[in-house]
């Protein structure tokens, strides 16, 4: 058996691997030089280009890019109506803006337990959760796995909800054959550096209804219109012409980061090939290593996978997870949470929400851990991780 380098044996690797890293090359960069030497920096034609692109791959309707993943969420809120009182059904096993953006439009956030095999939010504990309050479903497409869209929409059709999928993991995963993007009432994507494809940051709110995309582009752009048809003067005072008609937000995306977002979808089906081509791998090596859980996959779902996540079983194993993460740490295998349940963190606590409240999420979280997965992963990188998780299993086995 190998010595583990954290008690003085040789690291499996001898430069560090993160779990994360864009791919940006330099048809990227020239991308973006040339829009830096346009006339626009922001409010110019790339975003537009660039939500069409959006459009063109997932077949919405609507696009309306915006600052960031949180951004894209907080908007959905606001288009869907969210309002002091409502509340708004999501997963705890989640990054906090899935809850904290009911709770920026004055909802409050109420957790749906997850499935203990996919780690997506469970459909019956959503129907469990609803009450005369409920206003909307957050449902997370948590690593990239798609959620049990069908479920969820007849959930939603059932009680009048608004469906919100947050696909901030999930950009070119399908279900049953359908890109994400189509499947809800509107569709929040990420584009931050560890995501599939980067803006640098990023988002976007995709919707096939016309309404809601109109109060997306409020929501963004400080409630502001140029569109004479929402206006309340009218004819009005001439082409300068605007109005402030709600309250908004400076959510806007700019010009070089379109730029960027549009090389980067042309590398979309490429990035997402070679992710699963790890992920493949990945699965067959941990299927042998019985200390490590693999999370499992509905059928559905056509995956795009953004992380890779394995659970540690304890059973098998007479360490901390701790220790295993600072065993993969000494290995030069550098690996992250993801994530800490929403409601333990002190801020939820000051606003009553006590632990306990989602034991499926909360038993997960003790035992997961993000290994690295990226396309620019060589066939070497991936196998230092494999061999970096089963030395550690191996030496740890009881």
């Amino acid at each position: 058996m190998e010595k583990l380098a954290v008690e003085g044996g040789t690291p499996v690797r001898s430069t560090k691997i993160f779990y994360g890293h864009q791919w940006v090359d330099e048809s990227d960069i020239e991308a973006v030089a040339e829009t830096l030497r346009s006339d626009f920096l922001t409010c110019g034609p790339k975003v537009n280009e660039f939500e069409k692109c959006l459009t063109d791959y997932t077949g919405t309707k609507y696009a309306a890019a915006v600052s960031n993943g949180t951004a894209a969420l907080h908007c959905a809120c606001i288009a869907a109506g969210i309002k002091p009182g409502d509340e708004v059904i999501t997963t705890p096993l989640t990054f906090a803006a899935s809850a904290n953006c009911a709770l920026y439009c004055g909802g409050r956030p109420v957790f749906a337990d997850v499935n203990p095999e996919t780690y997506n939010i469970n459909p019956e504990r959503i129907r469990e959760k609803i009450t005369d309050k409920t206003k909307a479903v957050v449902a997370v497409d948590f690593t990239g796995q798609a959620v049990e869209n069908d479920e969820i929409r007849k959930i939603c059709a059932e009680h009048g909800l608004i469906f919100i999928e947050d696909a901030a993991h999930a950009i070119a995963t399908k279900y049953n054959g359908h890109q994400v993007g189509t499947l809800a009432d509107m569709t929040c994507f990420s584009f931050h550096p560890v995501k599939t494809v980067t803006g640098g940051e990023g988002g976007a709110v995709l919707t096939n209804n016309e309404s809601f995309y109109k109060n997306l582009l409020l929501a963004r752009s400080h409630g502001i219109t140029h569109d004479e048809s929402m206006m309340e003067e009218s004819p009005h005072e001439g082409p300068w012409y605007y109005e402030q008609i709600n309250l908004g937000y400076n959510y806007r995306l700019t010009d070089f980061q379109s730029a960027l977002l549009i090389s980067q979808m042309k590398k979309l089906e490429k990035f997402s090939a070679r992710r699963k081509e790890i992920v493949k791998k990945y699965n067959e090596a941990f299927s042998k290593i019985p200390e490590i859980i693999v999370q499992k996959e509905i059928p559905q779902s056509d995956t795009c996978r953004h992380l890779y996540i394995i659970r540690l079983n304890f059973d098998m194993l007479r360490c901390s997870r701790r220790e295993f993460f600072d065993a993969m740490s000494a290995e030069n295998v550098q690996c992250q949470i993801h994530y800490v349940p929403v409601y333990w963190f002190p801020y939820y606590k000051h606003l009553g929400y006590e632990k306990g409240l989602c034991p499926a999420a909360e038993e997960i979280y003790k035992g997961i851990m993000s290994i690295p997965l990226y396309p620019k992963m060589t066939d070497e990188d991936v196998d230092d991780v494999i061999h970096a998780v089963r030395k550690v299993a191996e030496n740890y086995r009881k």
